[in-house]
């Protein structure tokens, strides 16, 4: 069966932008079970629940949840795997002999499960998640940039990542929001009047700029080239 697994990224990034309501439209079109593992809920859900600031957030999240267009996995079923991913991640790259923390439970639990049923993808927006599993190589130069210093790479452990890896699908919520202006989901936001003079445009520039801004990682190039391929 058909399966897209997410991380916490691509729904705090769709509920920050008020589209957390696309999941379901964009569920009915894939064909498949959108999945998140036990651990991701806690992240999203559980944790917040408890606060203030973040509550609203995770009540819309339970929403989907609870009507099953999210399905829970529960991940203590590949534990073992999820801790041997985390601890090939964060094995890669070290400063000063020290290794530095690449990737979060939440996150390797996602993979893991994404792998373990073969998913068609994982939706993750976090950057050096992403890297790992498509360039682990690349994320070792952007960290010496940001760090300001040397960065020891374990090109073993990367190889042997890279094969552990190979095949999985990335999602971001910059492609899911592309999609579903794609598919004409968002034409309820098509104002009219003067105010906007090229309305579908300035629409799609929006919803990219607002999950870049909410945490998915994407270039400005990249915007450029779905505005360009688009044809707004």
């Amino acid at each position: 069966m058909k399966s897209l697994v997410f991380d916490t990224g691509p729904l705090i990034s769709l509920t920050m932008n008020n589209l957390l309501w696309l999941i379901e439209p964009l569920k009915e079109r894939f064909k498949g079970s959108f999945i998140i593992p036990q651990s991701v809920k806690a992240e999203l859900v559980d944790d917040p629940l408890r606060t203030k600031r973040f509550k609203f957030e995770a009540i819309q999240i339970l929403h989907y949840i609870e009507n099953g267009v999210l399905t829970v996995v529960d991940d203590r079923k590949y534990k073992e795997q999820t801790l041997k991913l985390l601890n090939m991640a964060n094995s890669c790259f070290s400063v000063r002999g020290r290794a530095i923390t690449a990737v979060h439970y939440g996150e390797a639990s996602a993979v893991a499960v994404a792998k373990a049923l073969h998913a068609d993808a994982i939706a993750i927006d976090e950057r050096v998640t992403r890297e790992l599993i498509e360039d682990p190589e690349r994320i070792g130069k952007i960290m010496e940039h940001k760090l300001h210093t040397k960065i020891a790479i374990n090109r073993g452990i990367i190889k042997d990542l890279k094969k552990e890896l190979k095949g999985l699908n990335i999602l971001r919520s910059f492609e899911m929001v592309t999609i579903a202006f794609e598919l004409g989901l968002l034409k309820r936001y098509l104002v009219r009047g003067d105010e906007i003079p090229n309305v579908r445009k300035t629409l799609l520039e929006s919803v990219l700029w607002g999950v870049k801004t909410d945490g998915c990682a994407v270039s400005e190039k990249e915007i450029r080239q779905v505005m360009k391929l688009e044809r707004v």
